[in-house]
């Protein structure tokens, strides 16, 4: 009988509860962590330390580029390893999780995970953009996870889009536009928050977003050219004064701008493919995220700091640290598996990352 009732009493719980649950449990696993490692109670200092440790493993990484001791490949995979804890930073920055009391050390960790990222929209834009992203997650209005392909179909343009957010915008920007229109027209969004979003798409990317992907682009036109040349035996050869560009050109390529669209694509394609989009019942939680944890997601979860795995709890509990949430992520996964979220849930890539599962 008593087992019964309990089954029964699972079967009628609603979403609601089982949020309420899963956010006790790993709230509790939480607390149960930082007991038992007290360090972790020096907040400030671990995020200043991750900081600093990472920024100068990126500049040791360059500095051995630029004497040739290690080659493109390598600077490439160490600074988007490094970049990835970067982001995982300015993520926890976002929701004042240092230096909350001490804005000069915030908006300085601010400014150096753009600085080593400079391929993303400035993170004092990006704050609004991620609040109205927990607000509205899988939502049209959700201009964050849009702008890194959410919702789409997989094709082409979604592919060369994954990590080039600037070449997105343009492609993706006039259909985005419609819907915050529609959005404000129907009472969903208010007219405030759009204006937000007007100024992020005017301000947010100046100035490292916008003359770093200006020299992406010439960058490659300039080999393109020399490609096509060298195929039909054109004999193009560019101008002295352009050549001469590529001696700072093509170490900037490799040291900063290579890894950072190979960081942002692992980082894309694993959070664009686990929220999802379209379906989800505006506030409910547990239809927002999957988790992604498979062996196969391994080779881009090494770029986003296992991201795929660990991303899911922050909808639940959002004010706790990315690197607690690694601590705390065998038992979060336990009681979320145990509650319905969805894992591994691969064919919703093929559902354009709709929640419901074709009948």
């Amino acid at each position: 009988m008593e087992m019964t009732m309990e089954h029964t009493t699972t079967e009628v719980m609603n979403d609601d509860q089982r949020t309420k649950i899963i956010r006790r449990e790993v709230q509790l696993a939480s607390k149960e962590i930082r007991a038992k490692y007290p360090f972790l109670q020096h907040q400030n200092a671990i995020g200043f330390f991750i900081f600093s440790f990472s920024i100068a493993m990126i500049v040791l990484s360059a500095v051995l580029y630029l004497q040739g001791t290690i080659g493109v490949i390598a600077v490439v995979l160490s600074v988007a390893f490094w970049t990835s804890l970067l982001h995982e930073l300015e993520h926890d920055l976002i929701h004042y999780m240092y230096f909350k009391k001490n804005k000069f050390m915030h908006n300085l960790m601010m400014l150096g995970v753009w600085v080593f990222r400079p391929m993303t929209i400035n993170p004092w834009f990006r704050r609004d953009l991620h609040f109205h992203h927990h607000r509205t997650s899988g939502t049209k209005t959700d201009i964050e996870e849009r702008g890194v392909t959410n919702g789409e179909t997989w094709g082409f343009r979604r592919f060369i889009t994954t990590a080039d957010i600037l070449l997105g915008g343009v492609l993706r920007g006039n259909i985005i536009r419609k819907d915050i229109i529609e959005a404000v027209k129907n009472g969903e969004l208010p007219k405030e928050q759009a204006l937000v979003f007007k100024k992020v798409k005017m301000y947010g990317m100046m100035p490292f977003t916008l003359a770093l992907y200006f020299v992406w682009y010439f960058f490659l036109a300039h080999y393109a050219l020399h490609f096509i040349s060298d195929i039909f035996n054109l004999g193009y050869q560019s101008p002295a004064i352009i050549e001469a560009q590529f001696k700072w050109i093509n170490p900037l390529v490799a040291i900063l701008i290579l890894p950072n669209l190979f960081r942002m694509f692992s980082l894309h394609f694993i959070t664009s493919n686990m929220h999802y989009y379209g379906d989800v019942e505006l506030g409910n939680v547990m239809q927002q995220t999957q988790v992604l944890n498979k062996w196969y997601f391994l080779p881009f979860q090494l770029f986003c700091f296992n991201f795929g795995s660990t991303h899911a709890i922050h909808h639940f509990v959002v004010n706790e640290t990315f690197y607690v949430r690694q601590m705390t992520a065998s038992k979060a996964h336990k009681v979320m598996q145990e509650q319905g979220v969805r894992f591994n849930d691969v064919a919703s890539f093929l559902r354009a990352n709709r929640f419901m599962k074709a009948s």
